[in-house]
This record gives C-alpha cells, structure tokens and sequence, in this order.
C-alpha cells in the first residue's frame, strides 16, 4: 500500500498536482480545481496537527468500524460524505492553493512519523502514523482522480 512516507509516493503525488492548471475541470462531484485543492490541504493540515479537527459524535459511534476499509487498497467511492470542517464554498486562489498543497505534501514527506498529529482523526479517531500516511495519500489521490491527474 502507498503511503506519503514514500520517495515514490511523494515525487508521483508532486507531478500529478503539477499537471493541474486553473482550467482542469472535475470528472465528478462539485468543488473546483482550486477548492479541491484547499479540500487536500486542509486534510494534511489535520494529518500534521496544525489544525485540529476534533472527532464528530457519530465517527465517535461508527467510525472504527469503517477505518480498515478506507485504508485498504479499494479505491475511495466517488461523491462520499465530507466533514463540514473540510467543505470550501468559496473560490480560491488556484496558484495559492497548488503552492500550498505541494509546501504541504512536501513538509509531511521530509518530517515523517515525527510530522504526523497524536490528534484523533475527525472521523475515524486514533490512527497510527502509518494509517495517516496511508489515509493522505489515498486522500490526495482520491482526488487528483476526480480531476484527471
């Protein structure tokens, strides 16, 4: 299974990022390249601990029981549900926002286990450093995906 503790994994996430332009348009769902992009960021914010996110009643309730199977190799289901914390409404600044992601993937790669949060996942709850290597990098995909990249 990939994860973003791999040389790999980062440098295939890093070109396919760069492949967006502001006019990439989305293959399914409803955020734009630009929100999608604040959408990933958010979610490494989480992973690292620089935000925190706290876990949702019913993840508190259900969560552990789907956690193995948004960590396996199965791709994501198109059109899931997001936390509201992670929806962006708003247009954003496309060049922003790539530059953002890309200084954020980055930071999570070089920093490695000492970068991942002790913060429980919004949804899921306590995750190992590994589950949130593994979880960003099927999360980033997920969407790179659903832009084409």
């Amino acid at each position: 299974m990939k994860t973003l503790f791999q040389k790999e994994t980062f440098d295939e996430l890093v070109n396919r990022i760069n492949q967006l332009t502001s006019n990439t348009q989305r293959l399914w769902g409803k955020m734009n390249v630009d929100q999608m992009l604040a959408h990933c960021s958010a979610t490494v914010e989480a992973a690292t601990g620089e935000k925190d996110y706290p876990q949702a009643f019913i993840g508190k309730l259900i969560g552990r029981f789907f956690k193995t199977s948004f960590l396996n190799e199965v791709p994501l289901k198109r059109n899931g549900p997001t936390n509201p914390d992670f929806k962006i409404s708003n247009p954003q600044s496309f060049g922003n926002e790539k530059e953002k992601l890309l200084g954020l993937i980055q930071s999570f790669y070089e920093g490695g286990e000492a970068k991942c949060t002790t913060n429980p996942h919004s949804f899921f709850g306590k995750l190992s450093k590994e589950e949130w290597a593994r979880l960003m990098y099927k999360h980033v995909d997920h969407h790179l995906q659903q832009f084409g990249a």
